[in-house]
Order: C-alpha cells, then structure tokens, then sequence
C-alpha cells in the first residue's frame, strides 16, 4: 500500500473510531439522565432541570446543548458515572458560588448609527435562572451593555438569576443574544431557543429600566422557600399540544381529571387564551399564590397544565403548586405561548397574546375573543384609561372613543373629568370598579365551569371542532 494510501486509511479508522466514541458517550449520558416514569418499567429523562418524555425530545437537547462538550467530555462524563456537562451549572451553585461575570462590552466600531438604531426591528424576551453573585455588579453591566447597543425595556435581575425584554434594531438584538450566550455567567444555561422574538424596536418601549430585585419574576414569596428547582415537568410545544387536544376530547365529554391553568393576569387571558383553560381573576402575578392557597380543593388529585407569556411564572407558579401537594401532577409548557405559537400559529390558543410593552399584544392567528367595554362589539386592542390617576387598561372601540367612553370604568370617567375641572391638578389614589372587585385574593371566573360538570357546555363545541 502506498503511504498516502496508508495515512487515508489510518485517518478513516481514526475517524471511526472516534465517531464510535462519540456515539458511546452520547448514548451513555442519555441513559444517566433516566428516571422512572408513571408505568412500571417506563422511563423519562431528567436534564438541566427539564423532563423529556420521549426519546426523541432528550436526544435533541442532548445535541444542541451539550454535543459541544460530550466531543471533548472525560472519561467519568462519558460513561455516565459523573455529573452529566454543564450539569453543575444548571442544576447547583458552582463549587465558589457561581460563575464569575465577564464586562465586556461587544465592539461596534465597524457598524453605522443606522444599523444600530433602526425603528424596524425586534422585541426579545428570555429569563435565566442561576447563582448570581453579585446582581448590582450584573446589573451595571446590562445596563451598559443595552446603552451600548441603543436597546430600550426592562431587565430585573436577582441573586437567583435574570429576566429581560428589550426592543431594539436586529443587529442590535441580534449582538445582544450573542454576548449573552457567551456570558460566562449563563454558559450552558441559556441558548438560542430561550429567546422569544417577536416584530418590533426600540420604540415599544418608553425607556430602559435595569434594576435589581428580590425574584426576577414578582411573585412576592421568598425564592429560599419556593425555589425555581422544584418547578413542574416541563413539556415542549409539540407535547402540550397533544395533552390539549386529549384534555379537551375528555373534558367535552366531561370525563377529564385534568386542569388546563392559566397563570397570567385577567386582563391578558381576556384577549387570548387556549381552548377550555382555567383563568384566575387576579391582576398581578403576586395574587396567585393567594388564589391557589384559597381554591386548593379545586386542584385536589389533578393532572394541571400551566402556561404563561413566556414561561417564567410557570417555574415559580408551579413550583408553589407543587408545594402543596394537592396534584397528582403539575406541567408546564416550555417556552410559554411564545414558543407553541412558533409552532401551532392556528393551534389550540386563541386570540391575541398579551405582552408588557407599548404594543399590548401580538398576533398569530385572527380571533377576536374580547368585547368593548361599553358596547360588546368584538373588540381586542388595549388602551390605558383616560384618568390620569388610573394604570388599568381598558377595551374601547373607536366609535365609544369617539363619544368619550376612554376610561376603564363609570368610576374613573367621572373622575377624570373631576381631575380635569380641578386648578391644582391634584392626581386621585388609584380606586375604581376595576380595582375594588378584584381583591389580593379572588376566587377565579371560570371556577363554576370546573366544579359542574355540566357548564362543559360552554366549551364543547369548541373542543369537538377542534379535536375531531
């Protein structure tokens, strides 16, 4: 054999093997991330605080988010008789108490003003939960770093990780995930997929708001008693899919033991929401844990599917709703609406999706679910009551605008004008129809739908269009 005939030959071997290796070791990390499933000898897998129930689905993530270091892994990790890569990081503190913060900033010189500063755009949402050692010090630097590339929105940030929606031109948006994901802080914590995207800029935000908190997500209960890591199994867009569609073939029926949860605000489920969901009448994500404490019985030997926005109050709300230990089982959809509308636009959410910016909403489908608030015409476009001493949004059509109905209640009309005749100017303390009736604690308005069986009704012809 020749010898350039002899070094192919050895380099194709090498190849193999090294291939045969690599295949040992992915197949070997799979398995120690089993864990026993409901049937006896079923499993799941359990990785950086996620359950995948199908194969497929833990081999995804395996590739995307360690395939990287199962190339370079040891011999401990690729056996399995480690802690799997990038385990340490996301499922504990590091050995020191958390990865250290780099301040680096992303060089722009090569870029022109109007890349940076675009009115056509996008709007990203992400959070990350991880030590942080020093939120003030994670702080300064998110606020230099959206400065730097002219982004606007709001950044809370935490000893227990990070939560963020920023507006900004695509380049700008674009920089800002890269020096994110190469943050030694969030290293195998985040990627690609935790960022929601959605069309936008800059100007859907007023300003840019960095601060620092006690839970990046304010649920108003201490994150050293109900921690992000007892969250609830996470299910994928595909996998939600298909537990809504069953729940709601069962629930038409009304054979179903499952709670299909809604964990935002009222005001966001009232303009979009899945088929045949449980909406709490609460106007902040504080008052949840109030309206579990209170409607316990109702949750009493569930399965419960939860969603929100974008997935970070299901990791607190689920995990509180796990504490109790009322449910048989609590899931949560990964991603939030965000990411099932990527991949059902004309799935089972109907409606606008409500987001915390000056759009108000974004669209994926064309129903409209919502009603004016004077007239009951089909009406889903949010504006913020007329009173100045109200923050409360209402539904208006334009032909109530036109004859001045702009407040959100009788109350705040009579207010205004009140306000408006006054020399002073004198603001009047926040107190309306809206706010009275909707208490620190409130039971929900679909309570009734799920106690009787019979009020299914209002749902089954929704659920048989859709599931047959």
């Amino acid at each position: 054999m020749a010898p350039g005939e002899a070094a192919a030959a050895a380099a194709a071997a090498a190849g193999r093997g090294a291939r045969k290796r690599l295949r040992a070791a992915f197949s070997a990390f799979v398995k120690a991330r089993e864990v026993p499933a409901g049937a006896a000898g079923a499993v799941w897998w359990r990785c950086c605080r996620q359950t995948f129930r199908e194969r497929g689905g833990i081999h995804r993530h395996v590739g995307t988010q360690h395939g990287a270091e199962l190339h370079g892994a040891g011999t401990g990790m690729a056996t399995g008789t480690g802690p799997g890569p990038g385990e340490a990081q996301r499922g504990a503190a590091a050995p020191d108490g958390g990865a250290e913060l780099s301040e680096e900033l992303p060089d722009t010189r090569h870029l022109g003003p109007a890349e940076l500063q675009s009115k056509a755009g996008e709007v990203l949402l992400y959070y990350c939960y991880c030590e942080v050692r020093d939120p003030e010090k994670l702080c300064a630097w998110q606020r230099a770093l959206c400065e730097h590339l002219h982004l606007t929105g709001k950044v809370r940030v935490a000893s227990e990780g990070i939560n963020g929606t920023v507006g900004g031109s695509k380049v700008a948006t674009s920089l800002y995930v890269e020096v994110m994901l190469s943050q030694p802080l969030f290293k195998d914590i985040l990627c690609q997929d935790d960022f929601k995207r959605s069309a936008g800029g800059a100007h859907c935000f007023p300003d840019l708001r960095v601060g620092v908190f006690k839970e990046i997500v304010p649920m108003g209960i201490d994150p050293e008693k109900v921690s992000y890591k007892e969250t609830g199994i996470h299910l994928s867009p595909q996998e939600f899919h298909r537990e809504v569609e069953q729940y709601l073939s069962q629930a038409s029926q009304g054979q179903s033991d499952t709670i299909l949860l809604d964990c935002r605000n009222f005001y966001e489920s009232k303009i979009g929401h899945f088929q045949g969901c449980l909406a709490p009448d609460i106007r902040k994500f504080s008052y949840f844990p109030s309206y579990v404490d209170e409607n316990l019985e109702l949750f009493k030997n569930k399965r419960v599917l939860m969603y929100c926005t974008g997935g970070i109050r299901c990791e607190r709300g689920s995990a509180y709703l796990r504490s109790k230990a009322v449910c048989k089982e609590v899931y949560q959809l990964k991603g939030g609406i965000h990411k099932y509308l990527e991949e059902f636009p004309d799935g089972f959410y109907r409606g606008k999706l409500f987001v915390f910016d000056d759009r108000f909403s974004i669209c994926s489908n064309e129903d409209v679910i919502s009603a004016c608030r004077y007239c009951g015409t089909l009406w889903d476009q949010y504006k913020l009551c007329s009173s100045q001493h109200c923050r409360q949004l209402v539904l208006t059509c334009p032909s109530c605008r036109n004859k001045g109905l702009t407040a959100c209640c009788p109350v705040c009309q009579e207010k205004e004008l009140e306000v408006t005749s006054r020399a002073s100017g004198q603001a009047l303390k926040e107190e309306c129809e809206c706010t009275k009736r909707r208490p620190r604690s409130q039971t929900l308005f679909a309570h009734e739908l799920f106690r009787n069986l019979g009020a299914f009704l209002v749902y089954r012809q929704e659920a048989a269009g859709l599931c047959s």
